[in-house]
């Protein structure tokens, strides 16, 4: 069965959406006045950019940012963000193709085609759009904060593993090799003595 993708019937304004984003106040809901006033699209055409907001997961159905328009106002995970909004609202075509993003745009139109058995007309306008987006997107695993992965002092032991360490959550690992040398002519009581004198010490 056809899949719907979305489209829009002006996307020059893309770049300019996002950019504004970032550098505006978070609202509380975004609205058409916030839209015009705010982030300066005042243009009739540019309203259907909140819907494709909420079709990329950046607002709710109600018009609230969600946690995912909270990283569009991060530069570091900005273009991830929008990389993975992308997989969302083209869920269809990165089901029969995981690297759709990389397709060359004939490429990128066939699949369109095919995915959602569209005509010439609006397999373009689907792919002028996407493409748009796809200008703007990275697509991968989102970097991890400091505060979440540290980083690798790069020192060694003395058995030439690597030490890891969190910065400001210091998790050292100690290894112990125990070499324990028995009499030969010790009996059977001098060896529990022995090994009951090493478990009372690591108890």
């Amino acid at each position: 069965m056809p899949s719907e993708l979305p489209y829009l019937a002006s996307y020059k304004n893309l770049e300019k959406l996002f950019r504004n984003i970032a550098s505006a106040k978070r609202p509380d809901s975004f609205t058409t006045r916030f839209l015009a006033d705010t982030l300066g699209l005042k243009s009739a055409g540019d309203r259907p950019l909140i819907a494709l907001l909420k079709t990329l997961g950046f607002l709710d159905a109600s018009g609230k940012p969600t946690a995912e328009y909270d990283a569009l106002k991060n530069p570091a995970r900005a273009a991830l963000a929008i990389g993975a909004g992308v997989r969302r609202a083209y869920a269809p075509l990165f089901a029969s193709n995981e690297k759709a993003y990389a397709l060359s745009p004939e490429e990128l139109r066939g699949l369109i085609a095919q995915v959602a058995g569209t005509d010439e007309g609006m397999t373009k306008r689907i792919a002028f759009t996407l493409g748009a987006l796809l200008k703007l997107a990275k697509f991968g695993e989102a970097p991890k904060l400091e505060e979440e992965t540290g980083e690798d002092s790069g020192t060694k032991d003395e058995t030439g593993d690597d030490q890891q360490q969190q910065r400001g959550r210091l998790r050292p690992e100690f290894h112990y090799n125990i070499q324990i040398h028995l009499p030969a002519n010790g009996t059977e009581d001098t060896y529990i003595n022995i090994f009951e004198a090493v478990r009372k010490v690591f108890r």
